[in-house]
């Protein structure tokens, strides 16, 4: 079965899509991936620094180009942000990482995003959700659409304030913790 039709992301119309998984599907049934695109023509290729805080694992490159997805950089990405707890990935939403591209370049930085939080399992979620409020029951994190990050070189508060201004995902600030929660569905803002 195929998430996207033709509509996925990644893909070419007319395209076999990369199987996604049950966890992405309920995200897809619920209208969640219907959030706002971020231009997809020109700008050239697309680059981006993730480091997993509770693994080291790090990527950096080129996830765009020729105006499409590189499926095997979104497929490193997946492995990066997999649910550290379970050792499961899940395929992301690739717009994610093009509101991160997008913060970064209106912020001015070249550092790489240190990612605190990316896919969870439900079975991750549910357990965080017990310790804490402040953890969605329905997080988009169990969808692939969303990352709790920094930057080493700018605040939160900077952060949110320019992803928030860019209106294209949720954005939660957690000033305490020093990190933001950027997303890829609805436009929508907390602290």
């Amino acid at each position: 079965m195929r998430l996207f039709h033709h509509d996925c992301p990644a893909c070419a119309a007319g395209e076999t899509c990369v199987p996604v998984s049950r966890r992405v599907m309920l995200g897809a049934a619920f209208g969640l991936l219907s959030a706002p695109a971020l231009a997809q023509s020109g700008g050239g290729a697309r680059s981006i620094g993730i480091r997993r805080a509770q693994t080291g694992e790090a990527f950096r490159g080129v996830y765009w180009r020729d105006g499409r997805y590189d499926r095997e950089a979104l497929r490193r990405l997946d492995e990066v942000l997999r649910d550290p707890h379970l050792d499961e990935p899940t395929p992301m939403d690739p717009r994610v990482f093009d509101i991160l591209v997008q913060v970064q370049r209106r912020l001015g930085s070249d550092e790489t995003w240190n990612v605190i939080s990316a896919y969870r399992a439900p079975e991750s979620n549910a357990a965080r959700a017990r310790e804490s409020r402040r953890v969605s029951r329905v997080s988009l994190h169990m969808s692939g659409m969303a990352l709790d990050c920094r930057l080493p070189d700018r605040d939160a508060m900077g952060i949110a304030r320019v992803a928030a201004e860019m209106q294209t995902g949720g954005v939660g600030l957690y000033r305490r913790d020093g990190f933001v929660h950027l997303d890829c569905g609805p436009a929508r803002r907390w602290s």
